[in-house]
């Protein structure tokens, strides 16, 4: 697999990323649509849902990435390998994931995941974050009834901001007070286990989208 080399960081408040992407034609991306989906937002790499979806067959996985090369690069890897129930997407989150996530049939999304997101540490630059109430908002909207979102990071503020901004919409609820100790998912990112690797902490959570009514 050869790699893309890119710029590390890019604002999604630039004018080039302020157009949001038109929801795609989901049946042609998918052998079977029909079955689970699981996206992560800020994909990177790609190499996570890589493997995610040979583990996991029986589910699909969409990957949202604001740097096109190296979505570019992640399908050319997922269609040497051969896989159907994977795809990317260049686009920005903040202003692209509401019109992706409103062409879903109802139910179909069951899994997020939002991992070692760009930490944007000054603070006039944490505008550019990608957990904004916004996104936040829209995940309520269409996350099934008891789906989950997954987050972690390797810098206590960012997960703390965006653990703080779950807790206070009425849709999540977070599944234990404390930092969980081991990922939850079956498939570590490229980061997080460089990061453990150093003995570093990694701060993880998990909400699940409460069924309407209980």
């Amino acid at each position: 697999m050869s790699i893309v080399r890119v710029r590390e960081h890019v604002n999604p408040l630039s004018k080039k990323y302020q157009t949001p992407i038109s929801p795609p034609d989901w049946d042609s991306l998918y052998h079977a649509f029909d079955r689970p989906l699981h996206l992560d937002i800020g994909c990177g790499k790609g190499r996570f849902l890589l493997q995610m979806a040979q583990v996991q067959p029986d589910w699909n996985f969409l990957g949202l990435e604001i740097r096109e090369p190296l979505v570019d690069q992640a399908n050319g890897w997922k269609t040497e390998l051969g896989l159907t129930n994977l795809h990317y997407l260049f686009c920005n989150a903040n202003n692209s994931l509401r019109p992706l996530l409103q062409s879903l049939p109802a139910g179909r999304l069951q899994q997020v995941s939002i991992q070692f997101p760009d930490p944007w540490f000054k603070r006039k630059h944490q505008k550019r974050r990608v957990v904004q109430p916004d996104l936040i908002e829209a995940l309520a909207d269409a996350l099934a009834p008891d789906g989950t979102v997954f987050i972690q990071s390797d810098v206590a503020e960012v997960a703390i901001e965006m653990r703080d901004r779950l807790a206070a919409h009425t849709a999540f609820t977070c599944k234990s007070a404390d930092w969980l100790p081991t990922n939850p998912l079956p498939i570590p990112t490229e980061r997080e286990t460089s990061t453990m690797e150093r003995g570093e902490a990694v701060y993880r959570s998990v909400f699940v989208r409460k069924v309407v009514g209980g």
